[in-house]
């Protein structure tokens, strides 16, 4: 069981623990229990968009994307549900800073921005006492990690990046993108992967981008893709 947090520590995180807490204590077979914590890390991942209006639905979404391109790539179910776990409650570390930086979309200052880096770090963290989340913790620590090493917290770089983490980047950078005064989700969705595309072997591994535009490229919207 997860120690105590800080009074301090947002009151959405609180639940989310107390819920997770129930669902480490289950005892089911596996093909059961996947369903299960499925269902209630969705069930957090409600709770972190209430706490997070301005991206609400973004982690469900991000899920659908990364399970996708995880298929394409050849993952096994196990490393597949972990996928989908760790995108459901990838920002999760955003409500572990200063209220002043987890409510605003707005540009930050740069030692704010070094603040607000820690997310990732601070919501592995949060989740890797609990047993079933051990692996998606790993990938929310490494989701910001770059291919070229240039990410964020460890600094890692190409393959030393757990692949579930290089495919979560990429779903969350392609979910998290805006694309203004385009009405058509297919247009959206061009332009987007576009622009990953454009980080491809910076930012992203470039073989899986190369996966997300066959996806694209065989006709199946990523409003297809990000059904869970």
């Amino acid at each position: 069981m997860p120690s105590t947090v800080s009074p301090r520590v947002h009151p959405t995180v609180l639940r989310i623990q107390a819920l997770l807490a129930k669902i480490d204590r289950l005892t089911l077979p596996a093909a059961s229990r996947r369903d299960v914590e499925s269902i209630l890390v969705r069930q957090a991942g409600k709770e972190i968009d209430r706490a997070l209006p301005w991206q609400a639905g973004h982690g469900r979404r991000t899920a659908g994307i990364a399970v996708k391109l995880g298929q394409a790539a050849g993952l096994a179910a196990g490393e597949l549900h972990d996928i989908k776990l760790a995108a459901l409650l990838h920002d999760i570390g955003l409500l572990m800073l200063p209220p002043r930086l987890s409510r605003t979309i707005e540009p930050l200052e740069p030692e704010a921005y070094v603040t607000v880096q820690n997310h990732s770090r601070l919501g592995a963290n949060l989740l890797e006492p609990f047993s079933f989340l051990r692996e998606a913790s790993i990938l929310i620590a490494h989701h910001h990690e770059r291919w070229d090493g240039t990410g964020y917290p460890y600094g890692i770089r190409g393959e030393f990046i757990p692949l579930g983490a290089r495919i979560l980047a990429i779903a969350d950078a392609f979910d998290a993108i805006e694309v203004p005064d385009v009405s058509s989700r297919e247009r959206r969705n061009t332009v987007a992967a576009r622009i990953v595309m454009v980080a491809s072997g910076s930012q992203f591994d470039p073989a899986l981008v190369q996966l997300l535009y066959r996806l694209l490229g065989a006709g199946r919207e990523v409003g297809d893709l990000s059904l869970l």
